[in-house]
């Protein structure tokens, strides 16, 4: 399978950032058609007002977003993942996956399960719950042989859902971010690359890049989109630049050859902590 990582810089504009994320699937295409096309976290709409990202959102199915994955993916014959972006739903926004088949149909939908809530190092605050309800389900889909599980961003730093994920079948696991410029420099690569090596998966990363408005602020994302082998090798990675897409062809027996070289997936056993009260040895 040959699989496509999009990195996009997205803004508070949805006619926009559709149409820039158009023009990346189609330049994909044309350069070495893929099977799989993934597209960052919220790729149709990032920053700007409380009040715009709120009204951004749209029902899952329906709305301007899901008809645009939809037709992308009929066009180009490619399964799309899309990214993802706000949904509106029962009483709550989520920050949602959704895929489509090459004909258009929808394969699987996934929301995110771990909310961002961190101060980081700049000092600036996040804080993902406080808008976004968090997902329940651990999520993977058939992408014509190949098993791929569903994560968003912040998820990666959460290894117990990649078991999971891995222990449901998943070979792929793909990583929609839009990791910040102050962690990313530090954590985005080492992430990916655990995720990768404790699964015996292929990890995909699309990322967000660039600078974005943000109520009265600029914030930044740190880009870098990668995809990395079962062995934990980077087949290829973008930069902070630009926009950009990213091609590399997976192959499922390498998965099997990881594992088989490091059965970690086997060899894993159930434990329990026991904490001793009086400190001793």
């Amino acid at each position: 399978m040959r699989v496509c990582v999009v990195q996009t810089n997205s803004v508070d504009d949805k006619r926009a950032n559709l149409d820039a994320a158009a023009r990346l699937i189609a330049a994909a295409v044309a350069e070495d058609r893929p099977d799989l096309v993934l597209l960052p976290e919220v790729f149709a709409f990032q920053g700007g007002a409380p009040e715009a990202r709120a009204a951004s959102a749209e029902p899952i199915p329906g709305g301007e977003t899901y008809a645009f994955l939809q037709e992308q993916a009929a066009r180009h014959r490619v399964i799309l993942h899309g990214g993802s972006y706000l949904e509106r739903g029962e009483g709550r926004l989520y920050n949602t996956s959704v895929v489509f088949d090459r004909e258009g149909r929808e394969l699987a939908r996934y929301r995110k399960i771990h909310l961002f809530d961190v101060v980081t190092p700049d000092g600036r605050e996040y804080r993902e719950s406080a808008t976004v309800g968090r997902g329940q389900e651990v999520v993977t889909y058939n992408a014509e042989g190949v098993r791929v599980g569903c994560s968003i961003c912040y998820d990666v730093r959460f290894g117990e859902l990649y078991r999971a994920l891995a222990a449901a079948g998943a070979q792929l696991l793909v990583v929609p971010a839009a990791f910040t410029l102050q962690t990313g420099k530090d954590h985005w690569e080492v992430l990916m690359r655990a995720r990768a090596i404790e699964t015996g998966c292929y990890v995909a990363a699309a990322a967000q890049v660039g600078s974005f408005p943000h109520g009265k602020e600029q914030r930044a994302c740190w880009g870098h989109s990668m995809i990395v082998d079962p062995w934990g090798k980077i087949l290829g990675q973008l930069g902070g630049e630009g926009p950009g897409v990213l091609l590399a062809d997976i192959d499922p027996k390498a998965v099997a050859e990881a594992r088989g070289r490091v059965p970690a997936l086997a060899n894993a056993r159930p434990f329990s902590l026991s904490v001793n009260p009086t400190g001793a040895s």
